[in-house]
């Protein structure tokens, strides 16, 4: 991994310290419903309030109109379940920018740092005016590691100091546990709705994995690139000959891609819809496809079973709806309880991890979604390049500070 500067390599006694987190969390009439993402911060703040410091943290949530303020996206929820968290009050403070008054030991929320204009364009005077307000800047936001932005790039370079959190620290080596020093067999479940939002990591993946299990919408345009009738399901017709192509290179690089011998249709798209077991050689053209049915769960669990390393991101099919739920769950469970080395990043996984209890038996749930993805496909991320800048010149900054 990387070098980057760490909160044990730092004196923080009395400064002040701007954490960016991610606590772009699910909100339901003005409470938290999925606190999974606050938790997992709390060891990194209770390090830093140990060392001596004052926090300022910055969070974004959803997707405002840059510049405008709206009651609807506001983290005063967040702050409310930190305050419950941490036993202190942790106020949401509106007007931050151009700068707060702390108290000793003192953590504060910043509201949604999308209120302010030039966030998400990673403006240079937005960016040095959140570096004005700390002695040292931690980015633990893995989640949003993909994005050059004022709170994840910016604001790092013109910081004193610029350091990564535990959280992200975890991310990182988790990740390079499962894709770059991976033991095998290594088994990889891919799932969503489209060929063309993954076909990179589809791609990539199936150079590096020993069996890639696709499943979503997804699984439906393998279906049809085998010859499969797969009747009003969702698939991507344009990417047929795509799907052919990946399972043959998968084929020549040495991994399976396993394909459903039966599914679990309904007539419509609803939670009300009845649900029926069909051999994939029975599909009709008014049937849509939606989970994977028992047979193939038991030869997905059998491959399972034998992983030594297991990535995993997306659903098998709509686990939303009770009745096409039992791909999802079987899955989950099957990983639960194998003795492979697991991870698991992306909402609609998350969410599937919650529903099946299963969060206590998965090695590592990754907090990030497009950067957890992005990581996998191999590409650089703007806010970790820009963290070890930062640590290069930290480096040579002590070691002339030695001489």
């Amino acid at each position: 991994m990387s070098i980057l500067v760490k909160i044990a390599d730092l004196d923080l006694s009395g400064k002040t310290v701007l954490i960016r987190e991610d606590y772009n969390v699910p909100i339901k009439d003005g409470v938290v419903t999925s606190d999974t993402r606050i938790r997992a911060t709390l060891p990194t703040l209770k390090e830093v309030l140990d060392a001596g410091a004052k926090i300022i943290l910055v969070s974004h949530l959803g997707r405002p109109v840059a510049g405008e303020y709206d009651e609807a996206f506001s983290l005063a929820p967040v702050a409310k379940s930190l305050s419950d968290f941490l036993g202190i009050d942790v106020p949401v403070i509106k007007d931050w920018v151009n700068g707060i008054d702390l108290s000793e030991h003192q953590v504060v929320l910043c509201e949604n740092v999308r209120f302010e204009a030039g966030e998400t364009k990673n403006d240079e005077e937005l960016a040095r005016k959140m570096a004005q307000l700390c002695q040292v800047y931690i980015n633990d936001a893995f989640a949003t590691a993909h994005r050059a932005q004022a709170s994840t790039h910016g604001v790092a370079k013109y910081a004193g100091v610029s350091a990564a959190g535990p959280l992200l620290i975890n991310e990182l080596k988790s990740l390079s546990k499962a894709l770059r020093e991976p033991e095998k067999p290594v088994i990889a479940i891919v799932g969503g709705a489209k060929v063309s939002s993954k076909l990179t990591i589809l791609e990539t993946l199936s150079e590096r994995v020993d069996q890639l299990i696709v499943g979503g919408g997804i699984v439906n345009t393998f279906l049809k690139a085998a010859g499969y009738e797969v009747g009003k399901s969702l698939y991507e017709p344009d990417l047929v000959d795509v799907a052919k192509k990946l399972i043959k290179q998968a084929e020549e690089n040495g991994c399976h891609i396993p394909l459903p011998v039966d599914v679990i249709c309904g007539k419509e798209f609803d939670e009300d819809t009845i649900a029926e077991t069909k051999s994939v050689n029975d599909v009709t053209a008014d049937d849509m496809i939606m989970d994977v049915g028992p047979e193939t769960s038991k030869q997905l669990n059998d491959i399972i079973a034998n992983a030594k390393t297991i990535v995993w991101n997306g659903p098998l099919g709509v686990f939303e709806f009770n009745q096409f739920s039992q791909g999802t769950e079987s899955l989950a469970n099957a990983i639960a309880n194998s003795h492979a080395y697991s991870i698991a990043g992306g909402g609609d996984t998350i969410a599937a991890i919650s529903k099946f209890n299963v969060e206590d038996n998965i090695s590592y749930i990754s907090t990030g979604g497009g950067a957890f993805l992005e990581f996998l496909e191999g590409k650089k991320l703007p806010a970790i390049e820009i963290l070890e800048e930062a640590a290069r010149a930290w480096v040579a900054m002590e070691r002339a500070r030695e001489l």
